[in-house]
C-alpha cells in the first residue's frame, strides 16, 4: 500500500505547535524508534499507525531529512504573517514596558510557553511605511498567544536566537561599565589613607552584580547553542541486524 505525505522541506512550514507537541512527547520517552515514528506523524500530520507501517529504511530518511532542515540556522524575520494579519517585531526593545520585560522574562526560557513569547515579541502591525512599522499596544499575551501557536518554527527560532544574542551583546556592555567603574573606585581608594564604609559597601555591591550579570550571561549563551531537534535516527547497523536475524 502507498502512503502518500506532505513532508515539510523547510522548517517554515512547520508551526510552533507541532514543535511544542514534539518536545513534549520526546521529554516523556526515551524509546528512539517511537520518537522518530512521533516525529513523523507530528511534523507530516498523519496518524501513528500509517507511520509504523512504513518501511525502516523510509523512516531513517525522514528522521535525517527533519534533523538537517533543522539544523539550518533560520534568518531574523522582523514581519511575517499569520492569515491576512501581518505581525511586527517590537520595534525598539531598549523602551520595551516593564510588562513587556516581565513577560518575556518568563516565557522565553520555555519552549511550552514560547507562543506566549511570540505574543510579546509580534504584535499586529497597524502603521507601515517602508521597512519602518509601529505595533498594536501591548496588553497582555492572551490577546495573540493562541494564535501564535501557529507562527512558522523559523521565524519562532530566530526570534528567540536575536533576543537571546542582543541580550548578551547588552549584558556584556553593562558588565564592561561596570568593570570600568569598578577599576575607577579601586583607583580613587589607593590614593585615599582611609576607606570610607560607604565605599566598601559600594564596590561589594558592584561585584554582587557582576557575577550575577556573569551567571546570566552563561545561561543566555547556553540558549543559543540550543539544538532544536536532537534525535538521533535508528542507527543502519540495528536495520542490518534485523536483516541477518
Amino acid at each position: 500500500m502507498k502512503l502518500d505525505i506532505t513532508i515539510p522541506t523547510s522548517i517554515s512550514e512547520i508551526p510552533l505547535i507541532s514543535y511544542q507537541k514534539f518536545l513534549k512527547m520526546q521529554s516523556a520517552s526515551n524509546d528512539e524508534e517511537f520518537i522518530a515514528q512521533k516525529m513523523i506523524e507530528i511534523f507530516c500530520g498523519i496518524e501513528l499507525k500509517e507511520v509504523v507501517k512504513m518501511k525502516l529504511t523510509s523512516v531513517n530518511e525522514l528522521v535525517n531529512h527533519f534533523n538537517t532542515i533543522f539544523s539550518v540556522k533560520p534568518k531574523f524575520q522582523p514581519t511575517f504573517k499569520i492569515g491576512e494579519i501581518e505581525y511586527g517585531f517590537i520595534p525598539d526593545l531598549e523602551n520595551i514596558s516593564f510588562g513587556e520585560y516581565v513577560d518575556l522574562d518568563n516565557y522565553l526560557p520555555k519552549w511550552d510557553d514560547f507562543h506566549k513569547a511570540m505574543a510579546v515579541m509580534y504584535r499586529p502591525i497597524v502603521k507601515k511605511k517602508g521597512d519602518k512599522y509601529e505595533i498594536m499596544q501591548y496588553n497582555g499575551a492572551a490577546e495573540f498567544s493562541d494564535l501564535m501557536q501557529y507562527a512558522p518554527m523559523d521565524v519562532a527560532i530566530s526570534a528567540s536566537v536575536f533576543f537571546w544574542t542582543l541580550g548578551a551583546e547588552l549584558l556584556n556592555a553593562t558588565l564592561n561599565y561596570l568593570k570600568t567603574e569598578t577599576n575607577k573606585m579601586m583607583k580613587e581608594e589607593s590614593l585615599t589613607l582611609t576607606h570610607e564604609p560607604s565605599s566598601e559597601k559600594s564596590g561589594g555591591g558592584i561585584q554582587v552584580s557582576m557575577d550575577l550579570l556573569k551567571e546570566t550571561l552563561q545561561n543566555m549563551t547556553k540558549l543559543q547553542d540550543t539544538d532544536f531537534l536532537n534525535v538521533l535516527p535508528i542507527l543502519p547497523s540495528k536495520q542490518k541486524k534485523t536483516k541477518s536475524n
